[in-house]
């Protein structure tokens, strides 16, 4: 299925500039709509083409806006002044979508990548029964043990963070060369301009840290839908984020796997054949929950609620459960960001 690109610039509430770009199916109305929410750092329109291109040629219609300071979004680079403004934004973004001619009647969906995912998460809990449903991919919604802050620790970060919030000088390990296996496209995103590659700044550091715990602490109450994946060789999300998230969910649709031999970027840093395997179980999720409505959203019979019914398929919505795949490849561990 072909697919159109374009790009537009919106302005958020504080009257920064923010890029948005959008990948529609060339030839028929979207089945559903997707709305990415990209990861730190990260931005849109180069680094996520690929699922774009991918989702859209599967017949849906997907979204993108780059987060203030990230991508082509104007602003300070990569500084995270309140998470709730990330929030904030691609709240009234995704909605004013949602409300064009045509859309009104279309399935919603989130897609998130690892910081992304908590912004899925939060936009959620923000408007508990907007959404459809999401696609999490190695989501960051709970601080692993392994690498959590000692509270002594963020407590003097924390006295300092208004005096050098700007300042670069929190420690981190090359996360490019941890979240990306293949070394062709590791390089790749290595190259480009528009992805933060340098310390991050006090501040966003400690905003990212509060939120994973806030977001830690209200898994039961994600009530949507949602597919949750992660490589188990991940070492800059630990899985168990992801199992963390499965098992305390208050979801009555919930599904997990966990790719073994996988590394953090499983869209976009993994061979070939492993993201062709990641987006047909994401389309194949994605379209057991895709339906057009009428009337009000609250009460309508989807075919999604059709497909439950006596379906045999791993990826049909279903009861709860654990799924897992079996990809031959290296395995190698990496030190955890």
């Amino acid at each position: 299925m072909e697919v159109e690109y374009q790009e537009e610039y919106i302005k958020n509430k504080r009257g920064v500039p923010l890029f948005t770009c959008r990948w529609l199916p060339l030839s028929s109305s979207p089945k559903a709509l997707v709305f990415l929410c990209h990861g730190y750092g990260m931005e849109c329109s180069g680094f996520m083409k690929g699922c774009g291109n991918r989702l859209a040629g599967a017949g849906y219609g997907v979204y993108g806006i780059d987060y203030e300071g990230h991508g082509r979004s104007q602003g300070a680079r990569c500084y995270i002044r309140k998470f709730d403004h990330i929030v904030t934004d691609c709240d009234h973004f995704f909605k004013s979508i949602c409300e064009l001619e045509g859309y009104r009647d279309k399935s919603r969906f989130l897609y998130g990548e690892s910081m992304g995912g908590a912004v899925a998460l939060l936009l959620h809990r923000k408007d508990p029964t907007f959404w459809d449903g999401a696609v999490l991919v190695a989501p960051m919604c709970k601080i692993s043990e392994k690498v959590k802050p000692h509270p002594v620790v963020i407590n003097l970060l924390t006295r300092v963070e208004e005096i050098i919030p700007k300042w670069k000088i929190v420690p981190t390990k090359d996360v490019i060369n941890s979240a990306f296996k293949d070394p062709v496209k590791r390089e790749k995103i290595r190259r480009n301009k528009l992805i933060y590659q340098d310390k991050p700044r006090l501040k966003t550091a400690l905003e990212l840290l509060r939120t994973s715990m806030d977001v830690e602490d209200s898994l039961s109450e994600v009530k949507l839908p949602f597919f949750v994946l992660h490589g188990e060789a991940d070492t800059v999300t630990d899985p168990e984020v992801s199992r963390a998230l499965y098992e305390r969910a208050g979801s009555a649709d919930k599904t997990i796997k966990l790719y073994p031999g996988m590394w953090h970027g499983l869209t976009s840093g993994e061979p070939d054949e492993n993201i062709d395997a990641v987006f047909a179980d994401i389309v194949s999720w994605l379209e057991h929950r895709s339906c057009s409505w009428s009337g009000d959203r609250d009460h309508r019979t989807s075919s999604a609620e059709i497909v439950r019914i006596g379906s045999d398929s791993s990826m049909s919505p279903s009861k709860p459960r654990t799924l897992f795949c079996g990809w031959k490849g290296r395995t190698q561990h990496h030190s955890a960001m």
